[in-house]
């Protein structure tokens, strides 16, 4: 893998930030202090655009709205999955990472993206 496999959130998830973008717009402008409301669709839309994983040959990076975390392969020990589908990759500390916007139903394809180095269990009987 020459450049890292990037997973993010759907772009489609920027369309109702731009719904609340025009929704903020007739506030911002109702008082002298009310313009700092539209930072709010701003944040948003760089939390879509930001928040992510990135899976490489030498590890994962879990990149957060404000910050990042690399982990290398040597640090993995597994894959939790949550109750409510979430994504938790588990350190060979025994800390535990939330993989943001991955849920148990793209185990699969970071399973793949590992290259071997993290497996899928079978489906139960």
């Amino acid at each position: 893998m020459d450049s890292p496999a990037r997973l993010r959130m759907s772009r489609t998830a920027l369309f109702p930030v731009g719904l609340l973008a025009l929704c903020v717009i007739p506030l911002a402008f109702s008082a002298p202090w009310t313009p700092v409301l539209l930072l709010i669709p701003l944040v948003v839309a760089l939390w879509v655009l930001r928040v992510g994983v990135d899976v490489s040959d030498d590890g994962l990076t879990i990149r957060a709205a404000f910050g990042q975390r690399r982990v290398p392969w040597t640090s993995v020990a597994g894959i939790r999955v949550a109750q409510r589908g979430d994504l938790w990759l588990v350190t060979t500390a025994g800390t535990e990472l939330k993989l943001p916007v991955m849920r148990a139903r793209d185990l699969p394809q970071l399973a793949a993206l590992s290259g071997g180095r993290i497996e899928v269990p079978p489906p139960p009987a």
